[in-house]
């Protein structure tokens, strides 16, 4: 382990991206008791909802009550993903501080998910963050399918980065270039790092949101960490999927970040044990296994030491 290295920020996804494509309702208190955990652990930024329209995403239909039922805590962040002017508007009656954007690198995908052209979503986008802006909010653009589409195959590197340069102008603080299906690999995720910083964007002004769907998640992280990026999303337990992208399986799993990164002597200001209790509520919760590789060695590690303790 090589200590001192600059320290990397994990976004916590696991309330938004982690729950919106499961089978189980989840009832608003057990995604507060899911909150109050995460912030027990030390995370600071957490993505706990989302303002589509409730019957797009059920599971997130409760997002007013959600936001309304958490504790105010010093430095630590809330964010919602807004799907427009309207999710917008609700956010803000909730009282949202941060908000989340997103649109498509493919034009296939992003017309299945919200049934317009980029084109299109980009003017909308444009719109709602003036309106962010006015009401000092913190925003962060994904852009979804930067590493593959699984209607339209490769997207042009260069796509990416024309989409970012948009989003950056009309006031994104960050954007978060999303693998939505899993799509990506180590030298792809270096060329598109590479294209953003040959085209004058700032790495810090990157977070990278990968997806497990072929076991490529971990060592995607460790390839955009080497490329300068500090800023990765994770869900606990490699819970979420996207319901409008077949093949989606579950994000990068935070407790498998959290374990690299401090190994490798990287702070992330997260608690590992405190990170992996909240994924084995969070399991309960749902009433599944999780497939996060942490995540089930500490359960078995936990029932090693529980059986040893009873002997």
């Amino acid at each position: 382990m090589e200590p001192h290295r600059e320290p990397v920020r994990i976004y916590e996804v696991c309330l938004r991206d982690g729950l919106q494509n499961e089978p189980t309702h989840v009832p608003t208190e057990s995604k507060v008791a899911i909150a109050l955990r995460l912030i027990e652990a030390g995370f600071k930024d957490i993505e706990v909802t989302s303002f589509v329209r409730p019957r797009w995403i059920p599971q997130l239909a409760d997002a007013s009550e959600v936001l309304r039922q958490l504790p105010d805590v010093e430095g630590v962040r809330y964010w919602a993903l807004v799907p427009n002017r309207v999710g917008l508007d609700r956010a803000l009656d909730a009282g949202v501080q941060n908000i989340a954007t997103f649109l498509s690198a493919s034009e296939t995908h992003n017309k299945k998910n919200v049934n317009r052209t980029v084109r299109e979503s980009l003017s909308s986008l444009e719109r709602v963050v003036d309106i962010a802006k006015a009401e000092k909010l913190q925003i962060r653009s994904y852009i979804s399918c930067v590493f593959g589409c699984p209607y339209e195959g490769d997207i042009a590197v260069q796509r990416t980065v024309e989409l970012a340069q948009k989003l950056l102008a009309v006031g994104a603080d960050e954007i978060a270039l999303g693998d939505t299906t899993g799509m990506a690999d180590p030298a792809l995720v270096t060329r598109v790092l590479d294209g953003l910083s040959e085209a004058g964007i700032p790495l810090d002004k990157i977070a990278v949101h990968f997806h497990d769907t072929r076991g490529t998640a971990l060592v995607n992280a460790y390839a955009a960490w080497q490329a300068g990026i500090r800023s990765f999303d994770g869900s606990i337990g490699g819970t979420g999927g996207c319901p409008y992208a077949p093949g989606a399986a579950g994000n990068a799993a935070t407790e498998d970040l959290l374990y690299m990164f401090e190994r490798m002597g990287c702070a992330t200001g997260v608690d590992l044990d405190t990170a992996a209790d909240a994924g084995a509520f969070m399991e309960q919760v749902l009433g599944r296994e999780l497939p996060g590789r942490f995540h089930r060695y500490w359960l078995g590690d936990q029932a090693k030491k529980s059986t040893s303790a009873t002997a």
